[in-house]
């Protein structure tokens, strides 16, 4: 059992930035995938970047890339999603998820097993 807590988000203007964390409760997260989501309200959960632990490969989707950077701790078992050039667009509820059978390019929020309870993002104009 994997359990995830993800902190730092708030209120920025745009054009600014802001760094997720994602801390796990477990005692490895050897060969997992852990990656980020967020959801707006009436949308979609949708993908926004991973990172394969073991070696620390990355996938991003494609609005947020040259944006936004997803990186580990290995030793505070902690995932970070530094947020740069933030715009309204990216106003949402960030969850992190994690799953041990993934490749790093797996998107859709159903092949994660496990999550944490989300972020709040707000980006004003």
């Amino acid at each position: 059992q994997v359990q995830l807590v993800e902190s730092g988000g708030g209120l920025v203007q745009a054009g600014g930035s802001l760094r997720l964390s994602c801390a796990a409760s477990v005692s490895t997260l050897r060969n997992y995938v852990v990656g980020w989501f967020r959801q707006a309200p009436g949308k979609e959960r949708e993908f926004v970047a991973a990172i394969k632990w073991n070696g620390g490969h990355t996938y991003y989707e494609d609005s947020v890339k040259g944006r936004f950077i997803i990186s580990r701790d290995t030793a505070k078992l902690t995932v970070y999603l530094q947020m740069d050039s933030l715009n309204p667009e990216d106003t949402a509820v960030y969850y992190c998820a994690a799953d041990r059978r993934r490749i790093v390019s797996t998107i859709r929020a159903i092949d994660y097993d496990y999550w944490g309870q989300g972020t709040q993002v707000t980006v004003s104009s």
